[in-house]
């Protein structure tokens, strides 16, 4: 049985970026389902430097004050083994890592 590959393109947030030296947006490679956990598993592969920033090493959980998007959706909520938009896992559209705001 063949895996399937998708290229899957990511926008991280200026802090990510100049931690990974990387610029707005970068392409990972994905095997298998195109997931949200798939995504950050390949951009962590390709970045050992963002393991930690955006889930927890531990229970590799969503930090807080991160939060993803793709097609005008908020997917931050969604299980992390969740199919990603078709959109995103074509390449079409991107898979936005947010960092979010708190206060009062």
């Amino acid at each position: 049985m063949e895996t399937t590959i998708a290229t899957v393109r990511v926008v991280l947030p200026h802090h990510l970026r100049k931690l990974a030296h990387v610029e707005r947006e970068v392409a990972v490679e994905v095997r298998g389902s195109v997931t949200v956990g798939a995504v950050l598993d390949a951009l962590e592969e390709a970045y050992p430097m963002l393991r930690g920033t955006i889930r927890d090493h531990g229970t590799r959980r969503r930090r807080p004050f991160v939060r993803f998007f793709a097609c005008e959706e908020d997917l931050s909520h969604e299980p992390a083994d969740a199919p990603l938009p078709e959109k995103v896992a074509t390449g079409v559209e991107p898979l936005l890592v947010v960092g979010a705001m708190a206060g009062g």
